[in-house]
């Protein structure tokens, strides 16, 4: 599988986090978030099961979010954007397609200087 996703990253990435949330649209581009707790297996984040309303909405826009909210204040946000594809009894596969830790440039750091309003690292491959 070919993914723009550096996934041994993500993966040293994700021993930080815990839960996350997942977000998908719905009727009228309104956005839907529920906690879930992904697992990354061969590549893609196994979300386990999900209710109606967020299968439904992977049915009509596969792709998705899932945000893991920083541990502390100033700390990195982790962001993955990806397909969405239903499985088995309710359960739902997210194929990466862009990973990054987010978090606000603090004042004087190298990525507020540089007049980056966010201190961001991407996980490309």
């Amino acid at each position: 599988m070919s993914t723009t996703v550096d996934l041994l990253r993500l993966t040293e990435a994700l021993a930080d986090f815990d839960h996350a949330f997942l977000i998908t649209v719905g009727d009228g581009g309104k956005p839907h978030t529920v906690m879930v707790e992904p697992a990354l297996v061969d590549g893609v984040l196994d979300v386990g099961a999900v209710g109606e309303r967020t299968s439904t909405n992977v049915e009509r826009q596969a792709d998705v979010t899932l945000l893991w909210p920083p541990r502390e204040p100033g700390g990195y946000a982790l962001m993955v954007d990806g397909r969405a594809e239903p499985v088995e009894q309710g359960g739902l596969r997210v194929t990466p397609t862009k990973a990054l830790l987010h978090r606000k440039a603090a004042p004087g750091s190298a990525a507020a200087e540089s007049g980056c309003l966010h201190d961001c690292v991407v996980f490309k491959a």
